[in-house]
């Protein structure tokens, strides 16, 4: 059946202002649009210092395989999305 993902496969649903940790980096979701992402990539959450980048949403979603999103701090923003 084309269009249906299969039972073991999960959509991965991005907002804006999302935080995703992979390994020692944090990325975090600057600019999100139809078929594009500009994230910032830091090695730490306090510090305002890091790297801007733009990819396609194809590329990000494979930048993050194996990352964990970190939980938002209001619940109100994860109703948001």
């Amino acid at each position: 059946m084309r269009g249906r993902l299969p039972q073991n496969r999960t959509t991965m649903i991005l907002c804006q202002g999302q935080v995703w940790k992979q390994g020692a980096e944090y990325i975090r979701i600057v600019r999100l649009e139809r078929l594009e992402v500009e994230y910032k990539s830091t090695t730490s959450l306090a510090g305002k210092e890091g790297t801007k980048i733009v990819t396609s949403k194809k590329d990000f979603c494979r930048l993050l395989k194996g990352a964990h999103q970190l939980q938002p701090a209001k619940k109100s923003d994860a109703l948001t999305c």
